[in-house]
């Protein structure tokens, strides 16, 4: 059996754009990407909202920050070049209360500093000129640079331009465990055993189980959330030019419900987060008893919940009650009505939980001898996604090579 380079663990834009990094900087380098599904970017990469952020939110000289905007320089220019689906529609942050300026004026100096091209703080009147039916704002920021994707389609394009270069995608093959020898690594998934010399794991969901079949033991725990859509009636899709985001909650690491309009045409309305008793449970009465059990037993979910109990009681009302969740996003668009929406496929979040149940909010990497383990690739992992795999490789030039 031949023996790999490298050897890749998941298929989703961080997976599959370490890969082409590597393949464009190493042509005679032989690389393998193990996939558990049937196609590339089947979980958090092809299930989220399709948005090209700015990185205007994020804490500046952060890895979020930086790889952000350089990844969304990058992806655009992917989509060029290769013809995949984009669209830079342009994004307006809305504060719908006085007392939520000074948060916004906080986001507009975060995104000045982290070199957000274009972005400018606007009038009522100015929102309504971009955003029709967001009728009761007292202020915004326009981002311009902020736009919609096929991400699907570019991890398609990115696995041809692997394959291209004489590399392997291996679906199918989900890794069951990792053990080192003499030569290099051992990876056995349900169906096989793969040899290689350095081994990346950006299994997202399962980043942390993959790296303990490997013998690290993680200090973080991935906790998985679900996030819930609507999505507007072809009658109404004229209420969304764009995006159309709310001021995000201080205390919480999501955006709150918002106004995505999609390279396909269509206009989701969401996401809400709550607990999923399953990390890949997209469904409300998705259920894994062994997964559920261990999140239960982990301290920093205990300390999560402690913490956050009214806000995630709150979330699940909302996931029950169509009339809660319209509510929301009445405060975005006040004439939305129930009626407006129809259900739309559901996303699930990794995210990654330390033991006192602080939510990390940045990319962390563990590093051994002949391993790079990816525990914590938040959003904005999709848009920052071919920069994180200049990222990577840095790491492994540094640490294998």
């Amino acid at each position: 059996m031949a023996t790999y380079d490298f050897i890749i663990v998941g298929a989703g834009i961080v997976g599959l754009s370490t890969a082409y990094k590597i393949t464009q900087s190493y042509s005679d380098l032989n690389i393998l990407v193990l996939e558990k599904e049937d196609d590339v970017a089947a979980h958090q990469t092809g299930n989220n909202s399709g948005v090209i952020h700015s990185g205007i939110y994020y804490k500046p000289n952060s890895y979020r920050a930086k790889n952000c905007v350089d990844g969304r320089h990058q992806l655009v220019n992917f989509c060029e070049r290769h013809g995949v689906d984009y669209e830079i529609c342009g994004k307006v942050i809305v504060a719908t209360d006085e007392e939520d300026i000074p948060r916004l004026n906080k986001i507009f100096e975060t995104g000045q500093i982290n070199g957000i091209e274009g972005i400018k703080k606007i009038d009522p009147q100015e929102v309504t000129e971009i955003e029709p039916y967001v009728t009761n704002s007292v202020k915004g920021i326009h981002v311009p640079c902020s736009g919609i994707v096929d991400y699907v389609g570019v991890c398609q394009q990115l696995r041809t331009l692997i394959e291209e270069n004489n590399n392997r995608v291996a679906c199918e093959q989900e890794v069951t465990n990792i053990d080192q020898n003499k030569s290099g690594l051992s990876v056995k998934t349900t169906t096989d055993t793969f040899d290689g010399k350095y081994l990346i794991n950006c299994a997202g969901l399962y980043s942390d189980h993959v790296a303990e079949s490997a013998g690290v033991r993680p200090d973080i725990q991935i906790v998985p959330f679900r996030g819930e859509y609507y999505e507007l009636k072809p009658e109404v899709k004229h209420f969304v030019n764009g995006l159309i985001y709310p001021m995000p909650n201080p205390a919480f690491p999501f955006l709150g419900v918002h106004f995505t309009k999609m390279v396909r045409g269509a206009v989701e309305c969401g996401p809400n987060a709550v607990f999923a008793f399953k990390r890949e449970g997209y469904d409300k009465l998705s259920f894994d008893l062994e997964e559920t059990i261990e999140t239960l037993n982990f301290p920093g979910f205990y300390n999560l919940s402690r913490k956050y109990w009214k806000m995630g009681l709150d979330e699940w009302y909302r996931s029950f009650s169509k009339k809660v969740f319209v509510k929301g996003l009445q405060k975005l668009i006040p004439s939305i009505r129930p009626k407006h929406l129809k259900p739309s496929p559901s996303g699930v979040r990794a995210m990654a939980l330390k033991p006192n149940g602080e939510i990390l909010d940045d990319f962390q990497f563990e590093v051994t001898e002949r391993e790079i383990h990816i525990l914590n690739a938040p959003s904005p992992a999709a848009t920052a996604g071919l920069a994180i795999g200049d990222e990577i490789l840095k790491r492994a030039e540094n640490t294998f090579m």
